[in-house]
């Protein structure tokens, strides 16, 4: 009987996430990936997905439409109620922030290995897999930050980069979480992570952060290829410095080039 190509597929998909989660999407090899899925033949990964990108994309496709959806009815939600307090306007984007990601803790079909896979793509997403969604405004993500923008002030969105925090901290506690064993009632972990990045939200800058700011605005601007004081772009100081873009989304390219 021939081989089902739909069957074949799934095998590497979930062979994939397992493994890129556990080793890190660069540390395992697409040979070891084709093995643990039980194909003989050691050109099947490359025949269906092409090479890495690839399979790394389908198992995204694999699990963010849901995501996609649900943010999108959480967001229609927020728009439909308008002229929230503030305070509530933060905890109700948080929770849509949140939620739709907290969901797949409860996903047996690979779910936590996808949490743990997004913590590694928050902090670098110059993948290939990644291009065509950093400019879609119809990303739920991308539309998050829309509305959260009028919440924040201009140095947190502009500068801080803010909104890239909290989508930083939701990754990484839920990576956190997924590490762990499954089963476990998950709510109050989903509510207080919501509580937490609605508290991100809300820090307002400092005196002392607002002084750092206008000091290094006074400082001799850098060479092109690097900064003021020798080291590399994308290697300055402050929060909002995750690495080669900020998140899945290509944050740190819409935000602004003043970064903290």
């Amino acid at each position: 009987m021939p081989p089902n190509p739909e069957a074949t597929c799934r095998r590497l998909v979930a062979a994939a996430e397992r493994l890129f989660a556990e080793k890190g999407i660069e540390g395992v090899s697409l040979r070891e990936i084709n093995t643990a899925a039980g194909q003989r033949n050691s050109t099947a990964l490359q025949y269906h997905f092409g090479d890495r990108s690839g399979l790394l994309a389908a198992v995204l496709a694999k699990h963010q439409p849901e995501v996609e959806v649900r943010r999108h009815q959480l967001l229609d939600e927020y728009e439909a109620r308008g002229g929230l307090p503030a305070a509530e306007a933060r905890r109700t984007l948080a929770a849509a922030l949140v939620r739709p990601m907290a969901a797949k803790l409860a996903d047996s079909d690979g779910g936590r290995s996808y949490l743990r896979i997004m913590e590694q793509l928050v902090h670098r997403s110059r993948l290939p897999a990644l291009r065509d969604a950093q400019d879609d405004p119809g990303q739920s993500i991308n539309r998050w930050r829309e509305l959260v923008a009028p919440l924040l002030s201009e140095v947190a969105v502009r500068r801080l980069h803010q909104r890239f925090m909290a989508i930083r901290v939701t990754y990484v506690e839920l990576a956190r979480r997924a590490e762990g064993p499954g089963g476990k009632d998950d709510r109050l972990f989903t509510s207080h992570l919501i509580d937490v990045v609605s508290a991100v939200l809300a820090t307002e800058v400092s005196g002392e952060t607002a002084r750092l700011l206008a000091e290094r605005d006074a400082r001799p601007r850098p060479e092109p290829g690097g900064t003021a004081d020798g080291t590399r772009n994308g290697t300055a100081d402050g929060p909002g410095n995750g690495g080669p873009a900020d998140g899945p989304g290509g944050l740190r390219r819409r935000e602004g080039r003043g970064n903290a």
